[in-house]
């Protein structure tokens, strides 16, 4: 691990060749090297590691009707190797789809990253050219001014639905690690930088009313959540999502608009649940979000969340792409880099050239979630799940 990471602060230009004792402090002091593999694959990724241990945007939504069903998960599961859902007689074509895509690492002076990302997004513009939204799951861009630039640019040259939503991640925050001539400048942290600087660059790009927010789609309530403080304000917080009391206060109200709800819930969040989807026992993601055992219990009185979330990178061919608890888990993978499990639990890189993501298609009786090779421009094997529901007769 010592060498990769070594490797990989050379590459990202961290360090002058040789430099071993440079990159032990850099280890001890808790530097942001998260997934440092895909930075000795691809240098220039800004992909940082999570070390071991703003305001509210509530859009008013209609409130579901409370004549409808409750709901409950019935079963949960893979459909098979390769398998493509067909509509059945009760559901003969989707109520509505949407793909998910994480970690796009979208930045101007990187042309591997704009290149995964224009295949993605045109591989899914031939999949469904008509998806009712697109959501970006966190990690745009570098977090530089230049990079959301670029992004708004490609994507005003590139198919995608007309509703797209973004949630904050940990690299949205990472101009505080350039100096004012793009350096790489760990010793000047946070360089003139402030979350809420980051915050608002965030929000001006995406145009959302808030870091947490909800939408209604076709009937069915989306919800995002975000991390609204970095490691500026408190160390501690390292790459990890810091919820306020006044989003989680949010959280509960905005769950209980679908409670009475037979259709599923959708939540977003870039960062992971701890010991969920794959990559969440690794010593980067244990905690992965500040306050994850409010989190934890706020969701798990609503089994018809689906939760989706990235960050890890961790491939979708891996056993815990998909997990369900009292609710369900979805880890999203990376357009831009994905990595996987080594065997041993840590992380180590895929062939480069890898790029991943999710599409989603709801029906009435049940939400079918697939994942989606865009450099092979295909469907990955046994990557296909199936959550139904149903009555819960409560």
């Amino acid at each position: 691990m010592q060498n990769v990471l070594l490797s990989a602060l050379l590459a990202w230009g961290m360090l002058s060749s040789g430099s071993a004792q440079a990159a032990a402090l850099a280890a001890q002091a808790a530097l942001p090297m998260h997934n440092t593999a895909a930075l000795a694959v691809s240098a220039g990724s800004g992909h940082a590691a999570e070390p071991p241990a703003q305001f509210a945007g509530a859009t008013a939504a209609p409130a579901v009707s409370a004549d409808e069903p409750e709901v409950s998960i019935l079963s949960a599961q893979p459909n098979g190797e390769g398998a493509d859902t067909q509509p059945n007689a009760a559901s003969d074509k989707p109520l509505l789809t949407f793909p998910v895509l994480s970690d796009i690492h979208v930045q101007d002076n990187d042309p591997v990253s704009q290149a995964k990302f224009k295949a993605a997004m045109r591989d899914l513009g031939e999949v469904n050219p008509n998806a009712d939204a697109l959501i970006i799951n966190g990690d745009l861009t570098g977090g530089l001014p230049e990079d959301y630039t670029k992004l708004r640019q490609l994507m005003g040259e590139l198919p995608h639905p007309d509703k797209v939503f973004y949630t904050i991640g940990n690299h949205e925050f990472y101009k505080a690690w350039y100096d004012a001539d793009r350096k790489w400048s760990p010793a000047t942290f946070p360089n003139g930088e402030t979350e809420q600087a980051s915050i608002d660059r965030f929000l001006q790009f995406t145009q959302q009313p808030g870091i947490y927010h909800d939408q209604m789609i076709k009937g069915h309530q989306f919800i995002f959540l975000g991390s609204e403080r970095y490691r500026i304000s408190d160390p501690s917080n390292n790459e990890d999502a810091y919820l306020s009391p006044n989003q989680l206060s949010w959280l509960k109200q905005a769950l209980a608009k679908s409670k009475d709800s037979s259709k599923p819930i959708f939540v977003f969040l870039h960062q992971p649940l701890p010991n969920t989807v794959a990559g969440t026992n690794y010593w980067a993601y244990m905690r992965a979000v500040v306050q994850h055992e409010q989190l934890r219990e706020i969701l798990s009185d609503y089994p018809q969340v689906i939760l989706f979330s990235g960050h890890t990178h961790w491939d979708l061919k891996l056993p815990k792409t998909f997990v369900q608890d009292k609710f369900t888990s979805v880890n999203s993978s990376s357009v831009y880099g994905p990595l996987t499990d080594d065997g041993t639990g840590l992380e180590t890189t895929v062939p480069a050239e890898n790029s991943e993501g999710l599409y989603v298609e709801v029906y009435a009786d049940r939400v079918v979630i697939k994942g989606r090779d865009f450099h092979r421009k295909q469907w990955i094997p046994d990557t296909e799940f199936s959550v139904k529901l149903g009555d819960s007769g409560k």
